[in-house]
């Protein structure tokens, strides 16, 4: 994936220069194949682990153990947060301190408080700054997105979504998303942002009413390992998200479903870091399917995201694409939703 990221962006002209904070495997396996592939540059890697920083360095990256060079350098021109969750924060705040645009894995952060503080930094700063929803950049979604728009199943009543997988507790050498420290809580937190972020892509407006129930049903750690969240939005879409990672990989555990009154709109292992997977759209009236046309249907939506990313920074319009008040409305509903099921790690 790698090898093929590098030899599209040898081909391009020098682009957007990019500093990587945090290179763990979103980072290094989807990430920053996107950002190459979308004609940018790996500048600088700053991370703590000395193997990551030479995988950094074998990619032509310069490779810090902490930020503060990476964000020195001027060639930098953009910085992707990748730590683990309770890190971001800090990650932004010094990238706005040196006034570079910012685009943070999801979610924003360990807690909304954190969020909170981030924003107001970031706003204070006047920098750019998004969340890196990949699932609003997939080409599925977005030819979801188009066909709701054309009426192609008629008024939209409800949208159902399952985004598991397995992450038992020895899945890493050092798995934080099961530390609630560190991750701020468990499968909702990590994976319930996508999908009410997706909703809100998908319909043009947001989750307003949301409530949750969790579990600590398989893995042996103390953060919830799965997690069913109903909500409505304010015209009255009804939302079903499971999220789970005690869902064995081998079963249907990616699925988007979209109801209306003349039919429905059916992906399949669409939701995730790759392209690919199928959409169907499924006739109201006689339950004919028929597949949905997906233009660019293998193109990473990481390298999607970049490239908006890029536009955006370049004067692009970009109207949709990153919003900040939106992130923190998406956080808002991850505490009500974890209040609601009477946890409080998202305090």
């Amino acid at each position: 994936m790698l090898d093929a990221a590098l030899h599209a962006a040898s081909d391009a002209a020098a682009g957007l220069g990019w500093g990587v904070i945090g290179f763990g495997w979103v980072a290094r396996d989807y990430a920053v194949p996107g950002l190459l592939g979308a004609g940018g540059r790996l500048v600088a890697v700053a991370d703590p682990d000395a193997g990551a920083r030479r995988q950094a360095r074998a990619l032509g990256a310069e490779a810090h153990a902490d930020a503060d060079r990476l964000l020195a350098d001027p060639a930098v021109q953009a910085v992707y947060v990748a730590t683990p969750n309770h890190l971001h924060r800090a990650a932004v705040e010094r990238a706005a301190a040196a006034g570079k645009p910012v685009l943070c894995e999801k979610p924003m952060a360990a807690s909304l408080a954190e969020a909170e503080a981030m924003a107001a930094t970031i706003r204070a700063a006047g920098i750019r700054y998004g969340t890196a929803f990949d699932q609003r950049h997939h080409p599925a979604h977005a030819a979801i997105r188009a066909a709701i728009a054309t009426g192609a199943i008629g008024r939209v009543t409800a949208i159902r979504i399952a985004y598991a997988c397995w992450v038992d507790v020895g899945w890493a050498s050092d798995n934080w998303r099961a530390d609630a420290s560190r991750a701020g809580g468990g499968a909702l937190i990590d994976l319930a942002p996508h999908g009410l972020d997706l909703v809100d892509y998908l319909l043009g407006e947001p989750v307003e009413d949301i409530a949750a129930l969790t579990q600590q049903r398989v893995q042996r750690y103390a953060v919830d390992d799965g997690a069913m969240l109903v909500g409505r939005t304010a015209s009255g879409v009804l939302v079903q998200l499971h999220v789970a990672y005690n869902c064995p990989e081998g079963l249907p555990r990616r699925q988007l479903e979209v109801l209306g009154t003349t039919g429905q709109l059916l992906a399949e292992r669409t939701m995730g870091q790759a392209p690919g997977g199928k959409v169907w759209r499924i006739d109201g009236r006689l339950g004919l399917r028929a597949p949905l046309p997906v233009p660019e249907a293998e193109a990473s939506p990481f390298l999607r995201q970049m490239a908006a990313f890029a536009r955006w920074l370049q004067g692009e319009a970009e109207p949709e694409a990153f919003s900040l008040a939106r992130d923190l409305h998406t956080m808002r509903l991850v505490e009500r939703a974890y209040a609601a099921a009477g946890e409080r790690r998202c305090r």
